[in-house]
């Protein structure tokens, strides 16, 4: 007994102490800030709020637009609905029409726009968002009103592949380096794939950077990768499953372009939440994430606990 006291303070004073391992953890009852919308002659009874941004625009208030699946607009049903809210913590916001439709003649695919993400930097909100087959990039000066911004006419960026569903991009700046993660399925394998790039106009050559493992290979077991920095950690969170039985797998990694290939070495819990989005607000975290019955979006308070 001694002596594994003895070795456990010498290993500790040689800074081989256990690492504390902080995960994410629901922190509060959820609130509901949209439902299902009213899109007139576009609506359809099997619509569905999927994939989505929120931020705060420059005039302080809470915006947020969803990818509407199912809809009646024709080509692949989706397109982009806006809401709006006074807080972050109100309920029910403000319902402010379609926002995006794809438009064929910059090179979309028609009915084809998914999962928007949007950030703010030197005074300009950018908006990623994906085409069907390509990540595309608008922007806007009050985080409201965006214009796509277009090379050679065309909206899309980079792809993985014609066929391969590239979408749900989200930028997080690493450094002097914006690093832009996203998923897509060659070869119907879905792995997150991440570009860097200095100005956010020219994008490197991507690298995958989670796939396989516990949270499969199938072609939506990488679906909506978010990328936070915690703690001194990056953490990914994955999407493998929609609806009641929803999966997000979370890695945390000090290397923000490794979170596991065919491993779990990152891994380091899952949450029973899909397509989920991190929001600080005034030092806090919240997490937003679709209603099981993918009927509407929700969000609630996100604590850091030491893993068990």
């Amino acid at each position: 007994m001694r002596f594994a006291l003895f070795m456990m303070l010498a290993l500790t004073s040689l800074g081989f102490a256990r690492d504390k391992v902080l995960i994410p953890q629901i922190g509060s009852e959820w609130w509901i800030i949209a439902v299902s919308p009213d899109l007139g002659e576009l609506t359809s009874d099997n619509q569905q709020p999927v994939d989505f941004a929120v931020w705060q625009a420059s005039d302080g208030k809470w915006e947020l637009w969803s990818c509407i699946r199912g809809t009646k607009c024709g080509g692949n049903t989706r397109l982009f609905y806006h809401w709006e809210g006074e807080r972050l913590t109100d309920r029910d916001w403000k319902p402010m029409g379609i926002a995006m439709q794809a438009d064929p003649k910059f090179g979309e695919t028609a009915g084809g726009l998914q999962a928007p993400y949007v950030l703010k930097h030197d005074n300009r909100y950018y908006m990623f968002y994906g085409d069907w087959e390509h990540i595309c990039l608008a922007t806007s000066k009050d985080g409201k009103a965006f214009e796509r911004r277009l090379i050679d006419g065309k909206t899309g960026m980079f792809t993985e592949g014609l066929g391969n569903n590239t979408r749900d991009p989200m930028v997080i700046r690493v450094g002097d380096k914006w690093h832009c993660y996203y998923t897509a399925y060659p070869g119907d394998k879905g792995a997150v794939y991440c570009r860097t790039s200095s100005d956010m106009v020219s994008w490197s050559e991507s690298k995958v950077v989670a796939f396989g493992g516990s949270a499969g290979t199938g072609k939506f077991s990488a679906e909506c990768p978010f990328v936070l920095k915690h703690d001194d950690y990056y953490y990914l969170f994955r999407t493998q499953h929609y609806g009641e039985d929803a999966r997000t797998s979370v890695y945390r990694s000090t290397d923000p372009m490794d979170f596991g290939i065919n491993d779990d070495k990152c891994l380091v819990c899952t949450l029973p939440v899909a397509a989920p989005e991190i929001i600080e607000c005034q030092g806090k975290h919240y997490i937003a994430c679709l209603l099981p019955s993918l009927k509407g979006i929700r969000i609630a308070n996100l604590n850091w606990v030491e893993k068990p």
